[in-house]
This record gives structure tokens, sequence and C-alpha cells, in this order.
């Protein structure tokens, strides 16, 4: 992972039209989005040898969360100062509180839907810092820990308060101890997608909501009512998140008749992962119930499936999804068949 290949959850080209907004329009949110996009240059991930493979300890992990959340205190100096360990009490800080519920709904997410512990599946400590930098208008995932700004008050409000948003951070943590997707191009556009995909899945999963009920949009709420738009991105309806005369209108396609070539934001990865989020969307509920047991299943099987090589492209995750389907749920089942159908809808597949 490259410092510019953090996994942040709001968009370069998101980010890029806030920094180009008059600064009369959003006086703290424009400065706010030109040091966000500057620290996607700028900020170190860990070395790549420090990250990747499962850790095989002599004993069975422990199965509980270790959680330890961090006060960056405005600084961009990681990882801050302890304020919250695991078993400890409410912080008082609305921050500190969420991002510790939110590490906690993840793993639990995982370990009671997939029997994985923890993100690496060997009971990895999850660590956040939350309050990075001023007015910092994003959350990632830097390899080794969650990272979460306060957002600028104007554009987006603190970015703990999205608990879909934590859980696609983690999963990009859970991608990077299984398939470890390249990411750029459709490789990396699956990389975003399965991301969104699983972090709808821990939010449903949390309120207890099926297929139907959920509203499957990523990162609600963290617009502030000056925008016009109800999330970052929408997998029921990829390009309808928010239309703004200053930010403008989302632009994820959500089809292959809309994808986009581009050289920008590691080819687009932020932009064409509509296509794969749609694709599962509408396998999802054609399936119904809830999520997790239909769909989310399949693209976990196919996620951990040795098919699924780090280069993979959108037809040939598609494959796997459609062979984890037949293998799981059996090859004449309405359940293979919603898969098929989902990737054909989506022009992934013929």
């Amino acid at each position: 992972m490259t410092a510019a290949q953090l996994r942040s959850v709001v968009p370069p080209y998101l980010l890029r039209a806030i920094a180009d907004a008059p600064t009369d329009a959003f006086p703290r949110a424009t400065p706010a989005a030109r040091t966000a996009l500057a620290s996607l240059e700028t900020v170190q991930a860990p070395k790549r040898e420090a990250r990747l493979g499962v850790r095989h300890p002599a004993t069975a992990p422990d199965r509980s969360p270790q959680r330890s959340i961090f006060d960056a205190k405005g600084s961009t100096t990681l990882p801050g100062t302890l304020v919250r360990s695991e078993g400890g009490p409410d912080s008082g800080d609305a921050a500190v509180d969420e991002a510790y519920a939110g590490l906690g709904a993840t793993h639990a997410f995982w370990l009671d839907v997939f029997g994985r512990v923890s993100i690496d599946g060997a009971g990895l400590p999850l660590d956040a810092s939350v309050h990075y930098g001023q007015d910092y208008d994003n959350a990632y995932w830097d390899g080794t820990r969650m990272v979460f700004g306060d957002g600028d008050g104007e554009v987006f409000n603190r970015f703990t308060i999205a608990l879909d948003v934590i859980g696609h951070e983690l999963t990009h943590g859970v991608t990077q101890y299984t398939a470890d997707l390249t990411y750029q191009g459709q490789s990396g556009a699956l990389n975003e997608s399965i991301s969104d995909v699983f972090g709808s899945l821990v939010a449903q999963y949390t309120a207890g909501q099926t297929a139907e009920q959920a509203t499957w949009l990523i990162g609600e709420g963290l617009f502030t009512a000056a925008v016009h738009g109800v999330a970052l991105r929408s997998m029921k309806a990829p390009g309808t998140a928010y239309d703004d005369p200053v930010l403008g209108k989302d632009p994820q396609p959500g089809t292959m008749a809309g994808y986009v070539e581009t050289t920008d934001d590691s080819g687009g990865v932020h932009t064409n992962s509509g296509i794969p989020n749609h694709a599962f969307f509408l396998a999802a509920t054609a399936i119904g119930g809830n999520a997790w047991d239909g769909a989310g299943a399949v693209w976990w099987d196919a996620l951990t499936s040795p098919d699924v090589t780090a280069s993979i492209d959108f037809a040939g995750f598609a494959r796997v999804t459609v062979a984890a389907a037949h293998t799981r749920f059996g090859s004449g089942s309405s359940q293979s068949a919603a898969v098929t159908e989902a990737w054909r809808n989506v022009g992934v597949l013929a």
C-alpha cells in the first residue's frame, strides 16, 4: 500500500470539488478539503511486510474484541493519546465512544456471521485514532489502524457518526488479509466495492435489517444539512447519492455502459465501484431476507476463494461469485440465478 493509496472513504473527486469551490461558499470546508487531498499523497502507510499475512498463534485466538481508541487531539501524529481501552467505560467524547462501538459492532459481525476472529481471522487488536488533524475531511484505514477526522462542519460531520463507514474501512483490512486486491483499475474498484458491501452489511446486521429494509446508502449522515445529498454513495441507485450546486453530481455508474476510463483515483476505484455495488444490491434484494445470509455469504466465499487473484477484473470476480452461489445454494437454486442475473443486469456478464 503506497501513501497515495490509503483506503479512504471520501473519494478524491469529491474532495477536489470541495477544494475548488469558492471560499465564500465553504470558508472552512474548502481549505479542509485541500488538506485532505494533500494527505492522501503524504501520509505514510506502514511497510507492506508489516501488514500482510494472517498470524497463526500457537493457541486459539481470543474471540473477544481488543479495542484501543486514541485521541490525536487535532494533530496528524499517530496514534495519539490512549483514551479508551477494551472494557473501559464511556469517555463522554462522542467520537471516542462511537469509534469504540463501531469497532465492536464490526468485530461482532465478522465473528457471528462468518466465524472470523477480527479482521485477520486471528484476533488482531483493533486500534483507532479520532480527532485527527484540523477539520479533517476523511476516514481511512492505513494498514494497521482506523483514522477518523472530525469533518469541517460545513460539508462533513464527524466521520465516526456512520457505522457503515467504520465497517467499510475495516473491511479494507479483511481484504488485505484475504484476496489482497490490487488497488488499481477494476481490481481496485472491487476492493472499494467489497468494503461498501460488507460495511453496509455491518450496519444492517447491527440494526437487524433485511435487504428490503436497508437503505443501501454508504455514509448516510456524513453530509451536513447544507449539502443537497443523502450519502457518499448509493448501492441501490449509483449516481443519485448527491446532486449539489457546488459539489456537483454523484458520478458513479450503475452499469458497464457508464464505466469511466480514467487515470485519476487509481483508475477510478471509487467511481466504478458503483457497478459491482449495484450487482450486489440486485442479488441481495432478489434473494431477500438477511443479505448477509444470501448474497453476503456468496461474496465472502468468493473473497476467500483461491480463484480470486489480486488483479482480477469485474468479469472474473462475477464468475467466481456465480460458482460460489452454485456451491453454496445449488446450481439450480433461486439464489444462484439471482447472482447470475445481477451481474447480467449491470452488463458485466453477457
